[in-house]
């Protein structure tokens, strides 16, 4: 969508102020947050951005949400240094039709040189100086030919940068399996590591289908709740322990950080389950012998 100049509001905010709004660099790509003295953007108005490589035009997609604390100032990913001119209007247009000719032209050559990779996104920088591709593959490719075609055909410089599963993910986007657009295609910049052990703390199903992701990997969301719920189980009793609460036996089945309670065991072979108050004030005790433990299972029968 281009925004005529007429439409676009000009209105200055004080030098102090800044106003936070959320930036997109390419349609129904990653959203990111941006700030500048402008009041009163409306969505689809071209603004320029400074980026480590230089000015880079961006849409409004909105308003950002403002930081819930008045002490501390919401954090910024751009900012935002003027309102795009007419020809900066018109060029960022041209910018994503150059990136598709690219990418087919790109996706010839690799059928040509028969190189066994898969092309994922092409980016160009907005000064022309410089276009990325990025690509998937299962080993190292030999790509020197590719780029040396590349660079006759568009007469720039090209760098040939290889991404991982998760990567290409987050560049196509998606929906997952809880229904909203990918965190990694929607919000996350870097990628955290993620492990088995994070599943087992949640007591999640091991089921790979149930918490691996669309890239077949393991989901991203993994570590959200990971460190509260660790925090929680820590003071708690843990599985497998015996404790003594107002004079009876209890054997921990299982812990329940959310609720923080425990399931437990009784001496004839019944589940309860204790709250925080009453096993924050349990007694460990020795381990069950082996004869002892018989004797509860037979009581169990």
């Amino acid at each position: 969508m281009t925004v005529s100049e007429n439409e676009i509001s000009t209105d200055q905010a004080p030098a102090d102020e800044l106003v936070y709004y959320r930036l997109q660099f390419r349609d129904g790509g990653q959203q990111f947050t941006g700030a500048g003295p402008f009041a009163g953007l409306i969505p689809g108005t071209v603004v320029m951005v400074q980026t480590d490589h230089g000015p880079e035009p961006a849409r409004i997609a909105g308003y950002s949400p403002l930081c819930g604390c008045r002490e501390l100032k919401s954090q910024v990913s751009y900012q935002i240094e003027r309102l795009g001119q007419g020809a900066e209007q018109e060029k960022i247009v041209d910018l994503a039709e150059s990136e598709k000719i690219a990418f087919k032209a790109c996706a010839k050559l690799i059928e040509k040189h028969k190189l066994d990779m898969h092309l994922v996104r092409v980016e160009r920088y907005f000064s022309g100086s410089k276009m990325i591709f990025y690509f998937t593959a299962d080993s190292r490719v030999d790509f020197r030919a590719l780029v040396k075609d590349l660079v006759q055909e568009f007469r720039t410089r090209v760098e040939m940068r290889q991404v991982g599963v998760r990567h290409e993910t987050k560049m196509l986007g998606g929906i997952g399996t809880c229904g909203r657009e990918l965190c990694c295609s929607s919000f996350i910049k870097n990628f955290d590591s993620v492990s088995i052990k994070m599943a087992k703390e949640q007591d999640l199903p091991l089921n790979p289908t149930k918490i691996s992701g669309v890239c077949n990997r393991l989901l991203c969301c993994l570590t959200y709740e990971y460190e509260t719920y660790k925090k929680q189980r820590k003071n708690m009793p843990k599985a497998g322990k015996r404790i003594k609460v107002d004079g009876a036996q209890y054997l921990v089945k299982r812990q329940m950080p959310l609720q923080e309670a425990i399931v437990a065991e009784n001496s004839d072979g019944e589940d309860i389950i204790l709250t925080k108050e009453q096993w924050h004030q349990a007694q460990p005790l020795k381990k069950e012998n082996p004869e002892e433990k018989e004797k509860r299972k037979k009581r169990g029968k």
